[in-house]
């Protein structure tokens, strides 16, 4: 088994997919597509994650019903909301 051993390409050398061009001319911006579309992914990932944090700690912290409408009001549990208090 040999193993490969992958250098990093020049701009100016010729590419490796055998093309006969330079590399900047052929395949230089494949790559660097395919390392923004990662980098992207990436960000849309770290997004998502913490949207997810953010809607589990709303979840564990605010409290279920409707919000309080001030100190006038009181929740009734068996009617499932706020109550105005005379």
């Amino acid at each position: 088994m040999v193993a490969r051993v992958q250098s990093k390409v020049g701009r100016n050398e010729p590419c490796p997919c055998g093309s006969g061009k330079k590399f900047k001319q052929c395949c230089l911006a494949k790559q660097s597509q395919k390392e923004d579309r990662r980098k992207a992914v990436g960000i849309w990932l770290l997004l998502g994650i913490l949207l997810v944090m953010l809607l589990t700690v709303l979840a564990i912290f605010v409290p279920d019903g409707e919000p309080s409408g001030g100190p006038n009001r009181v929740w009734d549990p068996e009617h499932g909301h706020y109550h105005d208090v005379p």
